[in-house]
């Protein structure tokens, strides 16, 4: 891992901790909890030793005679030249010939119990408010994403595959919320835990607490060895995982032009090999995390058998009782635990760093242009638009509009046909400003639309795309969409005007008919013809018509012809088109050509000067012979 690489971690996991920051008197509560958590544990081996020692000294005493002393008994023992048993009995509170004390006994198992069911009850309560706040935490995340996403351009979403944010929203997002939920507890109690299993092996046996010190530089060497090999294998886990989640929306989006071009076999290999890429790291990157707590038991190990022979010598020797010896082996239990659990939340922190960082990197990316701080609607918007000098690019080597000039009076309905690319939906784009002109003005009523806001230049504008979108609802929910506020009856007057009626007529369940999110049980045409009611409901002052009736048949569109002719009147219209029999009674038709106005006019003027638009008749009409 490069020094740069080592920073980016460390941010992120600044980046995940800081999730917690509006949440820290409840960490700091739990902390506390944490410590007096700690505390009571820590207690419970030295009483637990206690108790060893009362029963050995008991089992020890039952068996002397009495009516003497316990340093009468040493010093026979010595004279007779057992000074290994007269030094273990030194460490033994002797009553010779007085057997078990079970009151004392009992006495100290007691109050143990109650150390450690007040210290369950402790965690119980600081993990139930590691969950709320962790929950809270990401919630607030996830409503960052989502206010981040309303606030990006339309550029980020033509360039990241639907399916990538997807993942980060919710597979990166979740892996979030489980490595704060798994950690937050652990990072918080580990440290208190380890430090006070230290302080009490220090106090029981310095020497023994020297040993079990020694080993953790080892432990630290081969963790932080792990921890750098997996960051990079997590990172690309996730990044797979995105890969993988946008191939799969991808192929669903497109499963009926799979089956029709009997590209199965095609998308199922794509599908094997990248969830064969995501098997691979996803092994790479939990082997070197899961290598972390075999390699801190081994460790451990060696010092439970490291401590268990010097603490029986030291007991031969008189320096530990029976019960020290056993207390500091939970002692050193204690301290190895949280060091363990530490060295193995490294793992699943690097994991959950990963997902933050897809998810920061969402957070941090340009926003559209904010609007102004004082917009300049206008009074009462009467429809007049203007490109003034309108330059425009999507990538920067590659001009589309170049100084397209156009003026639209109010209540004009303008046609803009071309070839494809000609750069005529991306004019809707530039007046809907989803994107903004590199050169030039938009003016809407003599007004700049850069100087207005989004919500109120859209809130006077309805539009009506070649693809439709529907929601899961019913039909009326979609249609009602236009328009905040909007009664049945209001959605039954847009449908009829959009010649909707009679078709929702036929369904059993009419206007209350379910659709799913992508509408199949409805047909492209259906679909279409909702969208248009949907624009007719939200009565606009500008219309923009993109294909709006390239899904429907002849007859069909006969109708819907004849309803927008009603919508149209009054209101500023723009119908981009290919079918040119749907824009020939357009007040102004425009011809697009390389980013450039090639000619414009009415469709009789148009046909008379035998220019691009004639030639563009002539290929239809003789596409329709050929058919």
């Amino acid at each position: 891992m490069t020094p740069r690489d080592l920073a980016e971690a460390n941010a992120g996991v600044g980046q995940v901790l800081a999730l917690l920051r509006p949440y820290r008197s409840r960490v700091i509560l739990m902390s506390l909890f944490g410590l007096v958590g700690v505390a009571l544990n820590s207690v419970g081996p030295l009483l637990l030793g206690r108790a060893t020692d009362l029963i050995f000294a008991g089992a020890l005493s039952r068996g002397l005679p009495t009516g003497i002393s316990r340093d009468q008994l040493i010093a026979q023992y010595r004279q007779q030249g057992q000074d290994t048993l007269a030094d273990v009995l030194t460490t033994v509170h002797l009553v010779p010939g007085g057997g078990l004390d079970l009151p004392a006994i009992g006495r100290v198992l007691a109050l143990a119990v109650v150390l450690f069911v007040a210290a369950s009850a402790v965690k119980w309560a600081q993990d139930r408010m590691a969950t709320r706040v962790v929950q809270s935490a990401v919630a607030d995340l996830r409503a960052q994403a989502q206010g981040k996403m309303s606030r990006l351009p339309l550029s980020y979403f033509d360039r990241v595959p639907r399916g990538e944010l997807i993942s980060r929203v919710t597979n990166d997002m979740d892996n979030v919320q489980q490595t704060l939920q798994q950690l937050l507890s652990q990072l918080i109690t580990a440290p208190f835990a380890a430090l006070a299993a230290l302080v009490f092996m220090l106090f029981v046996s310095p020497l023994l607490a020297l040993v079990v010190l020694i080993s953790l530089p080892i432990s630290g060497a081969v963790v932080s060895w792990l921890v750098k090999r997996s960051q990079s294998a997590f990172d690309r886990q996730w990044a797979t995982t995105g890969s993988l989640t946008a191939q799969v929306e991808e192929a669903y989006a497109g499963h009926a032009l799979i089956k029709i071009f009997d590209r199965r076999a095609h998308a199922e290999a794509a599908f094997d090999m990248e969830n064969e890429r995501l098997r691979e790291t996803g092994a790479r990157a939990t082997f070197v995390s899961a290598v972390i707590e075999p390699a801190m038991m081994f460790v451990s190990n060696l010092n439970y058998v490291a401590v268990t022979v010097i603490g029986a010598l030291r007991v031969a020797a008189g320096g530990l009782s029976l019960g020290d010896v056993q207390a500091f082996v939970q002692y050193s239990g204690q301290f190895s635990q949280p060091v363990g659990q530490l060295a193995n939340a490294s793992g699943q922190l690097q994991s959950g760093v990963a997902s933050a960082g897809r998810v920061f990197e969402l957070l941090r990316a340009p926003e559209q242009q904010p609007d102004p701080e004082r917009p300049v609607p206008p009074a009462d918007v009467r429809g007049r638009v203007e490109f003034r000098s309108v330059s425009f690019r999507y990538t920067p080597d590659e001009p589309l509009i170049r100084d397209l000039n156009l003026v639209v009076e109010p209540g004009q309905t303008v046609a803009i046909v071309g070839p494809t690319g000609a750069g005529k939906s991306t004019l809707a784009n530039l007046l809907m400003r989803f994107y903004d002109p590199d050169g030039g003005q938009i003016l809407l009523d003599g007004h700049d639309i850069s100087r207005m806001t989004r919500a109120g230049l859209r809130s006077w504008t309805a539009v009506v795309p070649q693809d439709t979108w529907l929601f899961a609802g019913t039909i009326a929910d979609n249609i009602a969409y236009g328009r905040e506020g909007a009664t049945r009856e209001d959605v039954i007057a847009a449908s009829r005007t959009a010649c909707l009626d009679p078709f929702v007529r036929t369904l059993p369940a009419g206007y209350d008919t379910m659709l799913e999110e992508d509408a199949s049980i409805i047909s492209a045409g259906g679909r279409q013809l909702v969208t248009l009611a949907r624009a007719f409901l939200a009565e606009p002052r500008l219309l923009l018509l993109d294909e709006a009736t390239s899904s429907v048949d002849t007859r069909t569109e006969a109708l819907v012809q004849r309803g927008m002719a009603a919508l149209q009147a009054g209101r500023t219209t723009f119908v981009i088109a290919h079918r040119l029999s749907t824009v020939r009674h357009a007040d102004l038709i425009i011809v697009m050509r390389d980013g450039r106005i090639a000619e414009q006019g009415t469709h009789d003027e148009l046909v008379r000067s035998d220019g691009p638009y004639a030639g563009l008749i002539r290929a239809q009409a003789g596409a329709v012979r050929k058919v």
